[in-house]
């Protein structure tokens, strides 16, 4: 493991541009990057943007959503919830990309994740004025703008703890690696039943003031699982058209009943399945693995069928996309590239540089082919000390429209407000990839940053944690 390991530096030692640049070189890795950082108002991350025909942002920062598994069993918010959203109000990013809310008690990923329905809309709507309003407060009456990402767990349901999975085909890959063995395949006439659910969970949303709402197709969960179900008989499998019905179902229902409502969708770009750990705890892709997911048309295009749903997002009406990559579940090196993997991860295959470098050029080619589109990026947080360098070189080329932060919002919520005012980053706060905020919730507990949030240093998740790694390590000798 330790050898597996020190081939590749840790980012915060590569923490100039100089020094970055230069091991990029050594490995052949093209990941371009800006030397200087120019701050507001001038700067590109500082320019505003049109988000469709009904929102703007003030600046090319958004927060990702960022869940924490921490609301009331009822779906109701909580005080951490709380905390969380505040602290991405006073962020300074432009616009906050709100966590993952299950439209269906039976569709949660865990026991604690919120939920958008007619009992907990109220509370969910306060939450979001107290965060437009603490933005508000920090930065002299500028605007935020606020969405909802809108899902259903599918799969990966687990809404009392255990597993509870609901699928929408047959995938023997999947099946094999994420027991389905209860799981029963959603029924055309029950996909037509969570349609209106989504449409009902979109004007909740809208009613309560969320400028956006996300559709989610990503990460593995039930949407993105339809995008590749083309084993699935029936209205909702086959064809690329029966597989993306769900989509155009919600989206040309929200249109019609909330027509001021900018609508998202979050989508895993591109899918080669799972990767198993090695004896020596390093991921791979098993060479007998069949042709899997959501991507590839039959070309052999990797985006072939990517691009399609683009265009699709473009005729529907969709203004936004936020490019991800496969599953934090089955793959979540091309996810979350991370120096130290997560408990139910494996040691990364290759400099996790490649892979922000991949994220960041498929991205690219996704934004220049879809110009109509407003496209986030993703996978910045690897990047530490050098993701402005990285994120302006982007926006400024015109390679991406938002530059999207995940993991690095829990630790250092403000990075974006550092980075516009022109000040040094803090170096105490910059995420370093421990992956504590996704072995937390793998153990049971709540996510956020462990090694650098005081909120969450002194808990007793922390304890929790620290001894489920060792155990790990003691397993890989």
């Amino acid at each position: 493991m330790s050898a597996s390991r020190r081939r590749f530096p840790q980012v915060k030692k590569l923490g100039t541009p100089s020094a970055m640049k230069a091991h990029l070189a050594e490995e052949g890795i093209d990941l371009p990057l800006d030397d200087e950082v120019q701050p507001a108002p001038h700067g590109p991350l500082a320019e505003p943007l049109q988000v469709g025909p009904h929102l703007e942002t003030d600046n090319r920062f958004m927060i990702l959503p960022m869940e924490g598994w921490d609301g009331t069993k009822d779906g109701m918010p909580t005080p951490d919830l709380r905390r969380r959203w505040l602290r991405f109000g006073a962020s300074g990013a432009g616009m906050v990309w709100c966590e993952a809310t299950a439209v269906a008690p039976e569709g949660r990923a865990n026991p604690n994740q919120l939920m958008i329905n007619d009992r907990t809309a109220e509370a969910v709507g306060e939450l979001r004025t107290d965060m437009l309003a603490e933005h508000a407060r920090k930065f002299d009456g500028s605007s935020l703008v606020a969405g909802l990402q809108l899902t259903h767990s599918g799969r990966f349901s687990r809404p009392l703890g255990e597993p509870a999975p609901r699928i929408a085909y047959r995938n023997a890959t999947l099946d094999e690696r994420v027991s389905v063995t209860d799981a029963s395949v959603f029924s055309d006439d029950e996909l037509d039943e969570l349609a209106a659910t989504y449409v009902n969970a979109g004007v909740l949303a809208a009613d309560a003031g969320f400028g956006f709402v996300d559709i989610k197709h990503c990460h593995g969960y039930l949407l993105h699982e339809l995008l590749s179900a083309r084993t699935r008989p029936g209205r909702y499998g086959g064809s690329f058209e029966n597989r993306t019905r769900f989509l155009r179902t919600v989206v040309d229902q929200l249109k019609a009943q909330r027509p001021n409502l900018t609508i998202a969708v979050r989508l895993s770009a591109v899918d080669p399945g799972p990767f198993v750990e090695a004896a020596d705890g390093v991921g791979y892709l098993p060479d007998d693995q069949p042709r899997f997911g959501f991507g590839p048309d039959e070309s052999g295009d990797p985006l072939g069928e990517t691009h399609r749903f683009l265009d699709l997002c473009t005729e529907l009406g969709v203004a936004m996309v936020c490019v991800s990559m496969g599953s934090p579940y089955y793959n979540p090196h091309l996810t979350r590239p991370a120096y130290h993997p997560a408990l139910d991860g494996y040691l990364p295959p290759r400099d996790p540089l490649a892979d922000v470098a991949y994220h960041v050029d498929t991205t690219a080619s996704l934004t220049k082919a879809h110009p109509e589109l407003v496209i986030v990026g993703s996978g910045y947080s690897y990047l530490q000390e050098l993701v402005p360098n990285v994120a302006q070189y982007q926006v400024r080329t015109g390679a991406v429209d938002l530059v999207g932060l995940g993991r690095m919002a829990l630790s250092y919520p403000t990075l974006p407000a550092d980075v516009l005012a022109g000040r040094e980053l803090d170096p105490r706060l910059i995420c370093r990839t421990f992956s504590d905020c996704t072995t937390g919730p793998r153990i049971g507990t709540a996510s956020g940053c462990y090694p650098l949030d005081d909120h969450y240093k002194k808990s007793e998740a922390r304890v929790a944690i620290a001894a489920a790694k060792k155990a790990k390590r003691a397993s890989l000798g």
